[in-house]
């Protein structure tokens, strides 16, 4: 691959000189230095913004188009009229252009480009074989860990179900290996009949592994015969008089059955296929994804992209395939509502992403069509909700502007709260919302560093969070361009969190933004709540308000993400294990102390002569265990 950014000549810097030119004329001015080579051309404006990125097979060829002044959609046209300046990227092949394509929009979000704007990873299972029990997980990213994935899920809420009833139905542990080495006894999920704890010694190698076995083959749609397997041990069991046994069976039986029936209906015909279907309406666009695996369902997951105005519906999908795949391993079979253009470019991209065929289909008739249409009947039935949705919260942000007196209604609303329990385990928290709700990729949780805050000292947590906060954004983004500063401020709490955010934001010269503290009000009460603002009397907003219960939402949103993030972090303090922190100490060692002890605690008070005692610690390393409580 090259790079060629080849500008146009700089005007010199006397008053004399004409301005640069712009539009199809700027755009003139480069082709002479093309020639006929495939890769991706960036068009940018005035201010070096990237405007689109677009691909090419014959990169003259493309630009010359834009360089004619006529013939052109409306959106074309104003973005030629934009463009200031363009920069080249030339690649060996089309198919290496369309995937740097892809990979820039991303990265870019240029403005007039189809942007797929959620695009985290999925949630697999993973059956972990790194150890002699193996383990059973929810796995996230990088599939780097040694075991057998099967996935993607819709959801984590999706794998969570899954998680649940495969622990019913095969009593795999899913405990960490380092609480694994370190159990003397069975946990709670061994008496609740979720796992058959090996960790002590309750089930033999060859029988977890048999369970491991069957778990893989339900997992991989050889469901049938696991439970026609498990069906005949249970009336073994039962012609047995083992009662208690076969009641276990029956228990198994029923959670793959509850598997299987939240999966819902599970195609004949199909093994591996992603299901895709587009509906378009009113400039805005919804793409339903069906992950089918193993001839299973594995749930559904819709996207909104971003789309400039008159794109069509062929632009619109091959976009979302390029930018979707960028970072996930694609099926054998990728299913369509609608054509692409270059979809023999698109399937030899993604073949070669994935390392073997790839084929994408747009069906016409049969049990693949009946899937487009069930999942195209899922995308216009969401698009309808999210339209209604948008509808209500653009009257709600223009009821916000309304009420606090703002020049226009809030694109970018930012709540900030704090949790923590006389000081300890501080936190604070961000939650953002706008015209589409709730945007929970921007929340943000802020561990409390201040060594010289007062235990419980809220205004100074406050203003801590609100320093962070403005810094990084005068850092990231000086001139307010990308979209990520408030245009209003909540903050829970009344004239004293007010007093020292408003504090704060001088420091930072940030006063312009609105900022408003939500306080309870009189006797605390819900719907009694007194907006504070800098230099004004309190204020209220009627009991029956729409504003004031949507304000109360944003509140309780981010209390709830401020508490649960509390939650987390005091539960990860609590289950420390200072063993953990010891060097030397490993798993054998720590299991034979807590086995002699019977708690960390109990190490920590343990004299240096009851250390030595203990079967696998050296004097030397007795005296680093002992020394190191001392310290502490």
């Amino acid at each position: 691959m090259t790079a060629d950014a080849e500008p146009r000549p700089e005007s010199s810097d006397g008053p004399s000189a004409p301005p640069a030119p712009t539009g199809h004329t700027c755009i003139q001015g480069y082709l002479k230095t093309l020639d006929s080579s495939p890769g991706v051309y960036r068009m940018l404006d005035a201010q070096a913004r990237v405007l689109y990125v677009g691909k090419a097979r014959n990169l003259r060829a493309r630009v010359s188009n834009y360089a004619r002044p006529a013939g052109h959609s409306p959106r074309i046209a104003r973005m030629i009229r934009d463009t200031a300046s363009m920069m080249f990227l030339t690649t060996r092949t089309e198919t290496e252009a369309l995937l740097l394509e892809q990979n820039l929009i991303k990265q870019l979000k240029p403005k007039y480009n189809v942007l797929l704007r959620d695009d985290k990873s999925f949630p697999n299972i993973l059956v972990a074989k790194d150890h002699r029990f193996p383990q059973i997980r929810k796995h996230r990213g990088a599939k780097s860990d040694k075991g057998a994935y099967f996935g993607p899920f819709a959801s984590a809420g999706a794998v969570n179900r899954t998680l649940n009833q495969l622990q019913k139905a095969f009593l795999l542990r899913n405990c960490s290996d380092s609480m694994f080495e370190s159990r003397t006894r069975p946990c709670l999920l061994y008496q609740i009949k979720r796992c058959s704890a090996p960790c002590v010694g309750h089930i033999s190698d060859a029988a977890y592994a048999e369970a491991v076995r069957d778990a893989e083959r339900f997992l991989s749609g050889r469901s049938t015969k696991v439970q026609e397997e498990l069906a005949e041990q249970m009336m073994d069991a039962s012609e047995a008089m083992e009662f208690e046994r076969a009641a276990a069976l029956r228990d198994r039986i029923r959670a793959l059955t509850s598997v299987q029936t939240s999966q819902g209906i599970n195609p004949r015909g199909v093994d591996e296929a992603d299901v895709i279907a587009l509906h378009m309406d009113s400039g805005q666009a919804c793409v339903q994804v069906f992950f089918i695996r193993s001839g299973q369902n594995w749930g559904n997951k819709d996207f909104y992209p971003r789309l400039a105005a008159d794109v069509s519906a062929a632009e619109v999908m091959e976009a979302f395939l390029g930018q979707f795949y960028d970072n996930k391993e694609p099926p054998k079979q990728v299913i369509l509502s609608d054509a692409i253009e270059d979809g023999d470019l698109m399937t030899e991209a993604l073949s070669q992403k994935a390392g073997r065929k790839v084929e994408i289909l747009v069906p016409q008739r049969g049990e693949k069509k009946e899937l487009v249409s069930g999942a195209l009947r899922n995308a216009r039935e969401s698009l309808a909700r999210r339209m209604a949705e948008s509808a209500t919260q653009a009257k709600l942000l223009a009821g916000i502007a309304e009420a606090f007196d703002l020049d226009a209604p809030p694109e970018r609303i930012e709540v900030y709260d704090n949790s923590h329990i006389q000081g300890a385990h501080a936190v604070g928290a961000m939650i953002v919302a706008g015209s589409e709700g709730f945007l929970k990729s921007q929340y943000r949780k802020f561990n409390i560093k201040g060594d010289e805050l007062t235990p419980g000292d809220d205004f100074g947590m406050m203003k801590e969070v609100l320093s962070r906060r403005f810094a990084r954004l005068q850092k990231e983004d000086p001139d307010r361009e990308q979209g990520h500063w408030p245009d209003l401020l909540l903050i829970d709490g009344g004239a004293g969190q007010v007093s020292a955010v408003a504090e704060i934001m001088a420091q930072y010269g940030v006063e312009d933004i609105p900022m408003v503290g939500v306080a309870k009000g009189v006797d605390r009460d819900h719907g009694k709540e007194e907006f504070h603002r800098v230099g004004k009397m309190p204020m209220a907003l009627r009991h029956n308000d729409p504003v004031l219960y949507f304000i109360q939402r944003l509140r309780d949103e981010a209390h709830r993400f401020a508490i649960g993030t509390h939650r987390a972090k005091r539960a990860k303090s609590v289950a420390a294990n200072p063993l953990d922190e010891i060097a030397g100490v490993g798993a054998t060692r720590k299991r034979a102390l807590l086995k002699h002890f019977g708690s960390a605690k109990a190490v920590s008070r343990a004299n240096l002569v009851d250390l030595k005692a203990v079967d696998g610690i050296s004097d030397a390393l007795a005296e680093k265990i002992y020394d190191y409580f001392q310290d502490r």
